[in-house]
């Protein structure tokens, strides 16, 4: 099957349905999808256990090292961008996830949750404008670590966003969107992408592509993650 035909027929679709041109940029979260609210009352856990694995940050591996697809906007620089995998295209990180008990369980309340992860981007890395792979989810950002001096900002469109640790958004990044990033210390916030709520028919085609993408992209992504986390283990050995 040609995937990336089938990606780009639902695209279209999906787009389409969400009002093509004129789909909003940005979303109200109490009333589009409510129950992210539970990441943001699970804030101070979720902090704690991000501070946790950034003990190790050299350990946490750069996006394109699992996503060599994103290597135009993630290897742009010298600077990285990290990615630390929870979840994938609806399958746990398993190793990573037992490291983040508390995370996990609140992502575990989220219905028709796509993947999430925490997002590093060192101190002057910035992201090239691009726009997402995929119209059939939203995204989430939850604010975790944000430098308080010259904080770096999000454009999606003719929008700005400037991140404030325990605040969230929601938007479409399947609009043209980068991240301007002048600060001197590190950004992180957790992603968390979930189904664009869509009539009964193009749900149900959102969600049979959410479980190929799990049993394709999601497997390769997962299979990447467990490699890098052996290799750290070995090279502490």
């Amino acid at each position: 099957m040609d995937t990336t035909s089938l990606k780009t027929r639902l695209n279209i679709w999906f787009q389409r349905t969400a009002g093509g041109d004129q789909r909003p940029v940005r979303f109200d979260i109490d009333r589009t999808y409510p129950t992210l609210r539970v990441l943001d009352h699970a804030y101070p856990a979720i902090r704690r256990e991000a501070l946790g694995v950034l003990e190790h940050r050299d350990e946490v591996p750069a996006y394109h090292d699992l996503d060599p697809d994103q290597a135009d906007i993630s290897a742009s620089t010298p600077r990285q961008w990290r990615v630390f995998y929870l979840w994938a295209m609806g399958e746990r990180a398993g190793v990573n996830a037992r490291r983040c008990p508390e995370t996990v369980a609140a992502l575990d309340c989220i219905p028709n949750l796509f993947q999430a992860f925490f997002s590093v981007l060192e101190a002057g890395k910035s992201v090239p404008a691009h726009t997402g792979p995929y119209s059939g989810y939203l995204r989430y950002h939850l604010g975790l670590v944000v430098p308080g001096e010259n904080p770096p900002r999000l454009r999606v469109r003719d929008w700005k966003h400037t991140w404030a640790e325990g605040q969230s958004v929601l938007f479409d990044d399947s609009w043209d969107h980068e991240v301007y990033n002048d600060s001197d210390e590190d950004r992180v916030i957790l992603i968390a992408d979930v189904l664009r709520p869509m009539p009964l028919p193009q749900h149900l085609a959102n969600r049979t592509a959410a479980v190929m993408a799990r049993h394709t992209y999601g497997k390769r992504v997962l299979r990447r993650v467990e490699q890098q986390r052996g290799a750290t283990v070995n090279a502490r050995v």
